[in-house]
């Protein structure tokens, strides 16, 4: 998640000292590259196939590690289910924390039409919590943080609920986009409004988790560099820097909470549309 360079400062004066000075010989300073770089794609490795070009990127290779941490933490939970050991381990307590929660929230959302969905939404807000948490560990990737993985995975999503709103209802799955008691003069521009809104759940649904993540991501990166580069130039600066270093705790912290929320917003919303897709309010 950070990435600095280190530059030796010589023939340099700052202030009155003198470039000879010991300060002087031993000073440096961090250049920090660009917030956003972290979030920059890298192909790994790359091959062509006639005209077709193919590669394996950095953002791929933390999609599947991800992915690998989210089987992990599944089989921890099956081997538990068909009776696991007498004492259980903080995994298997931390699964099975996960695996309540996930269903009390499809409960309170849908109720018990929802429960053949739970295998859905517990492996969706799994993996979006695997893909956050791994973010945060420094030089790694936020797969999150790109419109690309988040505005598509909300989109499939979006299709699918469709689908399952036509599929339960039929055509009267339309009566969605008008509500009841309303003047049929008003019914046409209403209608569009009501389509406008429905249609952009599919892109509000993946920006807010990409934006959150971006922005969270790179607020940490701007403060941490600043602070870093303070901390090199000795005296009471250094105190000066134990603000911002502080800060940057205080920032990475509540970034875990905000990854685990987004998880669980991203989660929530979906079940929300998914009520109304089974339900029609």
């Amino acid at each position: 998640m950070f990435s600095f360079k280190i530059h030796e400062i010589s023939n340099l004066r700052i202030g009155k000292l003198d470039r000879n000075s010991p300060f002087k010989r031993r000073f440096f300073f961090l250049s920090m590259y660009s917030p956003l770089e972290q979030f920059t794609i890298l192909p790994l490795l790359h091959f062509h196939i006639g005209s077709a070009y193919f590669s394996f990127t950095n953002s791929t290779l933390f999609l599947v590690l991800s992915l690998g941490a989210f089987l992990n933490l599944l089989h921890i939970l099956l081997v538990n289910k068909k009776g696991g050991s007498m004492v259980p381990s903080s995994w298997q307590i931390l699964i099975e924390k996960i695996y309540t929660f996930v269903q009390g929230l499809i409960q309170e959302q849908i109720g018990e039409k929802g429960q053949p969905y739970f295998p859905l939404v517990f492996t969706l807000f799994t993996f979006l919590l695997c893909c956050n948490l791994i973010g945060m560990i420094p030089y790694t990737f936020t797969v999150t943080s790109h419109f690309i993985v988040t505005v598509g995975l909300s989109t499939a999503l979006f299709i699918g609920v469709t689908l399952l709103g036509f599929q339960t209802h039929g055509l009267h799955f339309l009566s969605l986009l008008l509500p009841k008691g309303i003047p049929m003069a008003l019914a046409p521009f209403l209608v569009v409004i009501e389509l406008i809104s429905y249609v952009s759940r599919a892109l509000s649904l993946g920006l807010r988790l990409g934006a959150n993540m971006l922005a969270g991501h790179t607020l940490v990166k701007i403060i941490a560099g600043f602070s870093w580069s303070m901390l090199p130039l000795g005296g009471i600066l250094t105190l000066g820097a134990a603000g911002p270093l502080g800060v940057v705790f205080l920032l990475t912290g509540l970034e875990l909470g905000i990854a685990v929320i987004q998880a669980y917003v991203f989660s929530m919303l979906f079940c929300i549309y998914m009520n109304e897709s089974i339900h029609l309010h």
